[in-house]
């Protein structure tokens, strides 16, 4: 069921770094996300693959992780993503792309999910390093977002908004991860 994707799909910050993914899966979660409906059907977006070591470090440097928990600058070395897809705005193709990004953003995430993948979607990203770094052309391409994916290696729990109203995220002693979200009344008005 869709709900059970949804609820497995979350965001996992640490990784089984050595258990690569391959290309082919990274195509295939294109593949997937090629399908998702585009503002006037104008389908801007564009990605860039990478799941090799020397690449990985490239876009990990750019990349700013779990701003909530302040004493946490990221994974370690062997926790770190083993594959990126970056999300490309093709500037030839139309400005109005915000919609687009977010729903292929979450097709893709779907689909990681549903391979047994975890990941976590950035935008706090050093666009300007990560387009030089990776030889990416910022007179055709605007990064957009960044999909860091892997094996997860941690616990994500999803648990109640607390009496105070914070949705903050935290771990605790033990590194597993609780995620606050609203109840469904709280929602629907």
């Amino acid at each position: 069921m869709l709900k059970d994707l949804a609820v497995k799909s979350r965001s996992y910050r640490r990784f089984y770094e050595e258990e690569s993914i391959s290309y082919d899966v990274l195509k295939a979660l294109v593949d997937i996300a090629r399908y998702v409906p585009s503002t006037v059907n104008s389908q801007p977006l564009k990605f860039k693959l990478v799941n090799d070591r020397t690449e990985n470090e490239k876009v990990f440097s750019t990349l700013a992780w779990a701003g909530l928990l302040k004493d946490w600058s990221g994974p370690e070395k062997g926790e770190r993503p083993a594959a990126y897809i970056i999300i490309l705005g093709d500037l030839s193709i139309g400005k109005n792309k915000h919609l687009d990004v977010g729903i292929t953003a979450q097709t893709i995430m779907l689909g990681a999910a549903d391979m047994g993948l975890g990941g976590c979607m950035f935008g706090s990203i050093q666009r300007e390093k990560l387009s030089s770094l990776l030889e990416i052309d910022t007179e055709k391409y605007s990064v957009e977002l960044v999909l860091a994916l892997g094996k997860p290696k941690e616990e994500v729990c999803i648990v109640p908004v607390p009496e105070n109203g914070s949705t903050a995220y935290y771990r605790d002693g033990e590194g597993t991860h609780y995620v606050p979200k609203r109840s469904l009344n709280d929602l629907i008005i």
